[in-house]
């Protein structure tokens, strides 16, 4: 199972649709939202994607009803974090501020994902990934990326735009 990974969107309109082009032409099976989304209208650019979208809030979703009411219409799911997920036999942890992940990371989760810091972070150990795909709302062409990851074999590539 393939799934992209997307943090710290910031309302960047041009940059979201690119996204949501580039996770169709990957072929993701579901999207994975770290946090920071701003407005409901980033969910609605995602969903060309066409793909289930699951995510945590950020510290900047300070619009939590509009949001929640975009993420219900679509059938996406959006929570407080840190969100624990289970897909592809994979236990995954995910939330927006790394902090948040202190003292919750178990020798079970197998995928590590995380925002807030705008700075890319793919670690491996042999127990499991951790992974923050980076800067994605900058308005510096080629320097904004986002992370296909596929749960079968943990292995990450960045798409940069």
């Amino acid at each position: 199972m393939k799934i992209g990974v997307v943090s710290d969107t910031h309302d960047v309109a041009s940059n979201v649709a690119r996204i949501a082009e580039i996770f169709r032409e990957a072929g993701v099976e579901r999207i994975i939202h770290t946090g920071d989304i701003t407005r409901a209208r980033t969910l609605t650019a995602l969903a060309a994607a066409g793909v289930p979208l699951a995510g945590v809030y950020g510290n900047n979703d300070v619009l939590r009803d509009e949001l929640e009411a975009e993420a219900r219409r679509l059938g996406f799911e959006l929570h407080d974090g840190p969100l624990e997920l289970q897909w592809a036999g994979r236990r995954l942890i995910v939330a927006h501020d790394p902090r948040e992940l202190a003292g919750r990371i178990d020798p079970g989760h197998a995928v590590v994902l995380h925002g807030h810091i705008h700075r890319r972070i793919l670690e491996r150990s042999p127990e499991r990934l951790t992974f923050n795909p980076g800067e994605c709302a900058g308005h510096l062409a080629g320097h904004n990326a986002v992370g296909i990851v596929d749960l079968v074999d943990l292995d990450v590539r960045l798409r940069f735009f």
